[in-house]
């Protein structure tokens, strides 16, 4: 049998919980820096229950981060969820694979 270089059923974890549009705004707007639930659903004009199901399923596929500060929940980034940039390009590195983000 050959090795498992892609570690599949990580990847697929993760690939699937980039499979709904709002979780990729998520990502997306995190590139930015740290923001309570509240934050992300008025930058994303969502309801905060909605958003705290999606960060949910981020956080469980090694996604993003969350750490309590006083009553707020603050989410951030994984650090092995890099956002790089290469020659003027950037993409975000889920470590099985990558995401080009398209210029603005």
């Amino acid at each position: 049998m050959s090795k498992d270089r892609l570690q599949s059923d990580l990847c697929a974890e993760k690939l699937k919980a980039l499979g709904e549009p709002i979780r990729l705004r998520i990502i997306d707007l995190l590139r930015d820096g740290e923001r309570t639930v509240s934050q992300i659903a008025e930058a994303l004009e969502e309801e905060v229950v909605n958003i705290s199901h999606h960060l949910g399923i981020l956080y469980h596929a090694r996604l993003v981060t969350k750490r309590k500060e006083g009553r707020f929940v603050v989410y951030n980034l994984h650090p092995e969820v890099a956002a790089v940039s290469k020659a003027g390009k950037q993409h975000l590195d889920f470590g099985c694979c990558r995401l080009e983000v398209p210029d603005a």
